[in-house]
């Protein structure tokens, strides 16, 4: 390490333990103000005093039946939905770019999202209900888990990831899905056509308790499995061949990131839709701030992306009262510019 080097890296370190000590306090902030804001207003003091009630402590503030009821069965699934789509989404997106060397990489961009899609309205037109209340993120987990396989097989190259190959491939297999996904509407009921709009457009507005739990095993996995992979990924930033020299085992490592980020993008597709641009965005910006270990990276995404869907669920269904914008359409508003800037200083970098 130079001496000019050894300055950077501890702001950095700095930047990155203020940067996990205020992403709770800021999530449980917007956990608040999500739940506390709609047509049925609901103080903080309240919220806590709802919360605790099934713990026998006393209120701290007083409150009526509507507003708990409204608390238990509308807002806080909802929120809780948002929670692990949001967490489950940024950290596959941290994955991936480290994974694949891209700050480019998304599951959004690669076509995850769009396989996932595709099986999730296949099933519904074919009636695939082998799983009951799980079919759908069980379909939804199996054609994230195909294009993802089928993108990375295709980006080979004598053994290694081909990175224009692999965006080049996403492309190709998005517009795929997308066409199988056309010719499922095509197809559908205007029961089933709705179904399959609203993981189109993307929605946390079907959020249930069941639909909670059935997403929380397959996105916890990748969000509690995957911060484990972070002296790999960050080993992953010397090529393969230095990562192998450290000891990692490469091909293992992949594949375990790729089905980790699979499981978690197909199940929160199945529950809430294609919601573009989260997995993207928020580990630029924390890459930005803390600098490009994965120590810090992957669990800050999880937190920051957790918070920015809360956030933009609340805009979602509070902008334009009483109608709901779709959330995919909010995160697109927020993340297009984004992503434009990159490319804009992608350009710079290389003199293009």
């Amino acid at each position: 390490m130079t001496a000019a080097a050894a300055p950077v890296l501890s702001r950095q370190r700095t930047r990155a333990a203020l940067v996990l000590l205020a992403l709770p306090l800021l999530l449980v902030g917007a956990v608040v103000l999500a739940v506390g804001t709609g047509a049925v207003p609901i103080t903080p003091g309240q919220v806590l005093s709802i919360l605790l009630a099934p713990l026998g402590v006393s209120p701290l503030q007083g409150y009526d039946e509507q507003q708990a009821a409204v608390l238990w069965a509308i807002r806080l699934p909802r929120v809780a939905l948002g929670i692990l789509v949001g967490a489950g989404l940024a950290i596959a997106g941290a994955a991936m770019q480290g994974l694949f060397r891209n700050p480019l990489a998304d599951p959004g961009l690669l076509g995850i999202s769009s396989g996932a899609s595709l099986a999730a309205a296949m099933s519904v037109v074919l009636g695939f209900h082998a799983f009951g209340m799980y079919s759908l993120p069980a379909a939804a987990f199996v054609g994230s888990l195909l294009s993802t396989a089928l993108i990375y097989l295709l980006s080979q190259d004598r053994g290694r990831v081909n990175v224009t190959t692999m965006l080049l491939a996403g492309i190709a297999i998005n517009a795929l899905c997308g066409a199988g996904t056309g010719l499922m509407t095509f197809l559908a009921t205007d029961e089933q056509l709705r179904t399959i709009t609203f993981w189109n457009l993307g929605s946390l507005g079907g959020a249930t308790w069941p639909t909670v739990l059935s997403a929380l095993p397959l996105i916890m996995l990748g969000v509690l499995v995957l911060p484990l992979t972070a002296r790999a990924l960050n080993a992953f930033m010397l090529g393969e061949s230095g990562a192998a020299h450290l000891g990692i085992p490469v091909q293992g490592v992949k594949w375990l990131i790729v089905t980790l980020v699979a499981l978690s993008v197909g199940a929160g597709v199945a529950v809430a839709g294609t919601i573009g641009f989260v997995g993207l965005v928020v580990p630029h910006l924390l890459r930005l701030v803390t600098g490009p270990n994965h120590r810090t990276l992957l669990p800050a995404s999880a937190l920051l992306g957790a918070t920015l869907l809360v956030l933009a669920d609340l805009v979602s269904r509070t902008v334009a009262v009483p109608a709901e914008v779709p959330i995919g359409i909010v995160t697109a508003l927020l993340g297009a510019p984004f992503f434009l800037y990159l490319l804009r200083q992608g350009r710079r970098e290389t003199g293009l």
